[in-house]
C-alpha cells in the first residue's frame, strides 16, 4: 500500500494551517497597531513559527501583509455580497455586523493611513470596496438617476453607510445595536424611497 498520497495530503493540510496562522497573526497585529510595521520576528512569534517559515511561505513581511489583506478583503466581499440589491434591512444588518466586528480597527487604520504606504493602500482598497458595495446594494435607487443627481445620491449613501457614521452612533453616542440599526434606517429610507 502506497502511503505517499496520504503523506502529501497531510503535509498540504499542515502547510495550509501554518500559512493561516501567519496570516491570522499579520491581521491581528495590523488591527492592534495599524501604523506599526511588525518585524518578521514579531510576525513569526505571533504565529508560532520561525522567521524562515514566514519568508519561505510569503517572501517576507510585505508578502505576508499582502496575502493577509487579500484574504480579509475576500471575507468582507463575501459577507457584504450576501445582501440582495434593494434589501435595506439586510444591508443595515450586514453593515452593522461588519462594523461591530472590525469598525474600531478600521477607525484606527484610517487615522494612521498617512503614516505608511501599505496602510494607505489598504484604506484605498476599502474605499473602493465600500463604493462598489453601495452601488450594488442601492442599485434600484441609483438606476433611476443619472449624471450629477446619481453621483450625489451615491455619495450620500456612501456617507451614511461609512464607518465614521457607525462610529458616531455606536461609539461616540453609545447607542445600542438596535438603535444604530434604526438610526441608519431613518437616514437611508428617504434616500432610497424615491422621495
Amino acid at each position: 500500500m502506497n502511503k505517499r498520497p496520504y503523506q502529501m495530503r497531510v503535509r498540504a493540510v499542515a502547510a495550509r494551517e501554518t500559512a493561516d496562522r501567519i496570516l491570522d497573526a499579520v491581521e491581528r497585529l495590523f488591527w492592534e497597531t495599524p501604523s506599526g510595521e511588525p518585524t518578521l520576528d514579531v510576525i513569526a512569534a505571533a504565529a508560532g513559527v520561525s522567521v524562515q517559515t514566514v519568508i519561505r511561505r510569503f517572501g517576507g513581511r510585505e508578502g505576508a501583509e499582502a496575502a493577509a489583506f487579500a484574504r480579509a478583503a475576500g471575507r468582507v466581499a463575501d459577507q457584504r455580497g450576501a445582501v440582495t440589491p434593494g434589501d435595506l434591512a439586510g444591508a443595515i444588518t450586514v453593515l452593522v455586523d461588519h462594523y461591530d466586528a472590525l469598525g474600531d480597527g478600521v477607525v484606527r487604520m484610517l487615522a494612521a493611513e498617512h503614516l505608511r504606504p501599505f496602510v494607505a493602500e489598504v484604506a484605498a482598497n476599502g474605499r473602493r470596496m465600500h463604493e462598489a458595495w453601495c452601488e450594488q446594494v442601492f442599485a434600484p435607487t441609483l438606476d433611476s438617476l443619472t449624471g450629477v443627481a446619481r453621483a450625489r445620491r451615491l455619495a450620500q449613501l456612501m456617507a451614511v453607510c461609512d464607518v465614521g457614521t457607525w462610529k458616531v452612533l455606536r461609539r461616540d453616542r453609545k447607542l445600542s445595536r438596535k438603535q444604530v440599526e434604526l438610526a441608519l434606517s431613518e437616514l437611508l429610507e428617504p434616500l432610497t424611497s424615491g422621495a
